[in-house]
């Protein structure tokens, strides 16, 4: 089984402060825990394009489009929000984190590999259709999405997100297409805060409380997860993969373990499988303890990786 593995070196070179926890570390930890345990000999490792325009446009407004450009400074900062900045080198990154989604949904569709994970920064699972929050300036795996749903006919996407907070930015772009199912686990309460209700139609919740364990994750997907993504049969599975529910993690208070992570993985690789001929795309979110977070994505990627 071929796995894709897209990054981009300017990914690291947005910066936001020696302080700022969505740092360039992560993605170092990462690759370097994948070279120390030779995973890196086993995936195609390609440098992530950039999103064009239009690709943006498909899924966001493009007059917000057009001002995130206009905005992107030559030195110093500007602040989108009290928590998303940019810098100087922030728009290229976020372009690549946009545009390695989409170059997994092509390499994915034309047989080139079996599945895909994107290694990039600035995440994307908070930004909505016309706003940038929670570090997130364009939603990428959103972005990937509606180009798998343009460019290819896919009919039905199911995108998973299991990081600790609720992605409200892929919920609001989709909540209102049957094409897509979108499920999240997510603590509650926990930024974004707004409590996003119950699930309806094609929209998934499974609030975890603070201190929730992996008997409680677990229980969650069994219980309301699965049964949907086997009812949906969906044709691409996405994942939205955030480590910061891990116990470590300083941004929430979820205490999942590495081995939760594995199974969760195990469980989607297996719907994957039945109904997508195998086609998964996952897409780094959240995770900040970086030890934790190499260590996770490493078990994460060899699991999809079936090794």
């Amino acid at each position: 089984m071929t796995t894709a593995y897209l990054t981009h070196p300017t990914c690291e070179d947005h910066q936001l402060g020696e302080d700022h926890p969505e740092s360039p570390q992560r993605l170092e930890a990462i690759q370097n825990r994948l070279i120390a345990g030779q995973l890196m000999d086993f995936l195609r490792w390609r440098e992530a394009e950039k999103a064009t325009v239009a690709q943006l446009n498909a899924t966001h407004d493009p007059d917000y489009v057009a001002s995130i450009f206009a905005q992107a400074p030559e030195e110093g900062h500007v602040e989108l929000d009290k928590e998303t900045l940019m810098m100087p080198n922030t728009l290229e990154a976020a372009l690549r984190a946009s545009g390695s989604v989409v170059q997994a949904v092509d390499m994915i569709m034309r047989g080139e590999v079996q599945n895909a994970f994107c290694a990039v920064r600035p995440p994307g699972h908070h930004a909505e259709y016309d706003k940038a929050m929670g570090f997130c300036l364009f939603n990428n795996i959103a972005v990937g999405a509606r180009h798998a749903l343009n460019e290819y006919g896919v009919e039905r996407i199911a995108i998973v997100d299991f990081d600790v907070h609720h992605g409200n930015g892929t919920e609001s772009i989709f909540a209102a297409d049957a094409k897509v199912l979108y499920a999240s686990s997510y603590q509650y309460p926990l930024f974004p805060y707004p409590d996003p209700g119950a699930s309806h139609d094609n929209i998934v919740h499974m609030p975890l409380e603070k201190g929730s364990k992996g008997e409680d994750f677990r229980a969650a997907y069994e219980s309301e997860l699965f049964p949907a993504l086997e009812a949906f049969k969906p044709q691409l599975l996405m994942i939205s993969a955030g480590f910061d529910a891990l116990a470590e993690d300083p941004m929430g208070q979820l205490r999942l373990r590495e081995d939760d992570i594995v199974w969760v993985t195990e469980k989607l690789m297996d719907v994957a499988d039945r109904h997508c001929e195998g086609r998964v795309i996952s897409v780094l979110e959240g995770g900040y303890n970086t030890d934790a977070l190499g260590r996770a994505v490493f078990s994460h990627l060899k699991t999809i990786m079936k090794l």
